[in-house]
């Protein structure tokens, strides 16, 4: 009798998101948060762009929209950190950077779980002014952005300095210049909530910015 041994059967691991993919990620954040905002505040009732800020469409019947929005945000920009990890390893600006990022990244997540304070005639019902002390919820939701933002200026001007070493100076001055800008629409806030809005949404874009950037230089087959 003759016995047939078949070939050992393998079982491969399962293949990693490419570099570029995840940069790609951090990159269709911003659009994403920022389109998903304006639809919702166009067609959200009792919503005012020049009350309310974007974070208040978590509440609500149809906060869960928004709610998702912020976890699926923090997702893409926490990936897009691994990605720029990788594309900037060994490279200036391949430590802190991706850590910035991803603290950045981590800050969706928070203000996703933890939801602003209702106020400015939002949702309807809630209060016309503005929210005058902070919910432990809203407080968690606040310092989250806040902490986050923070970082996400540190990390531009970490870039920066990437940018440089490339001799790509129109980028390095820009990285320069953006966390300046987005920094004085988040002190403006207390004036007017368009300010806030218009720094975080310059936050983002500028983001989207540097990651198609940094996928430039990526190559296609890079893991």
């Amino acid at each position: 009798m003759t016995q047939t041994i078949g070939a050992p059967i393998t079982v491969s691991a399962p293949a990693r998101p490419t570099t570029r993919a995840l940069l790609a990620g951090a990159a269709a954040a911003g659009p994403l948060f920022l389109g998903a905002g304006l639809i919702q505040g166009i067609t959200r009732d009792g919503f005012d762009f020049t009350r309310n800020a974007l974070s208040q469409l978590s509440l609500g019947d149809l906060g869960w929209i928004q709610v998702t929005v912020f976890l699926l945000t923090g997702v893409l920009v926490v990936a897009g950190a691994v990605g720029m990890r990788r594309a900037l390893r060994d490279a200036p600006g391949g430590t802190w950077a991706p850590r910035l990022i991803g603290a950045f990244g981590v800050s969706f997540l928070l203000a996703g779980a933890f939801a602003a304070d209702p106020g400015a005639g939002f949702p309807v019902g809630a209060p016309e002014t503005r929210v005058a002390s902070l919910s432990a919820h809203g407080a968690v939701h606040m310092l989250s952005g806040t902490v986050g933002y923070l970082a996400l200026c540190a990390a531009f001007l970490v870039l920066a300095r990437h940018f440089a070493a490339r001799n790509r100076r129109g980028w390095a001055i820009a990285s320069r210049v953006a966390p300046a800008v987005v920094l004085v629409g988040l002190a403006g806030s207390s004036a007017t909530v368009l300010a806030f809005t218009a720094g975080a949404g310059l936050g983002l874009l500028w983001l989207t910015a540097v990651t198609t950037g940094l996928l430039a230089e990526t190559p296609p087959a890079q893991r």
